[in-house]
């Protein structure tokens, strides 16, 4: 894979951030700078730390990047069920970007268990830990 714009985590990412963008705009002008910032950096950060760990050469700081990106996924989804709590999106609305939060977030732990699979097979045998 030549570029992080491949990696299928990053274009889950990029539908979440537009869906993010796009439903922050109907929300109350006294949240701009609150849960519609919060919102739109959590999700522009999933972004941010799946292309920072593509670029890193270690398994250890890919997997680490790439978890970084998934907790912002976490994130975004309590901001999701909060802003649906009191009002702010609608249930079907709220039900898709749950929806590309939840996947983006598996997608990254694909690729996070793929770097620590790496990790454990660069370790001498002799050195591996006993299951």
């Amino acid at each position: 894979m030549e570029s992080f714009t491949q990696l299928q985590a990053w274009q889950s990412g990029i539908r979440l951030l537009k869906e993010i963008y796009t439903l922050t705009e109907k929300f109350p002008a006294a949240e701009r700078y609150e849960l519609t910032k919060q919102m739109r950096r959590a999700a522009m950060s999933v972004l941010a730390n799946i292309a920072e760990g593509f670029s890193k050469r270690s398994a250890p700081d890919k997997a680490n990047k790439y978890t970084i990106a998934r907790s912002e996924c976490s994130e975004i989804l309590a901001f999701l069920y909060g802003a649906a709590a009191v009002g702010f999106i609608s249930d079907s609305r709220g039900k898709h970007a749950l929806s590309l939060a939840e996947e983006t977030g598996k997608l990254l732990s694909g690729l996070i268990q793929a770097q620590l699979a790496k990790q454990i097979s660069q370790v001498p045998y002799a050195q591996r830990p006993i299951p």
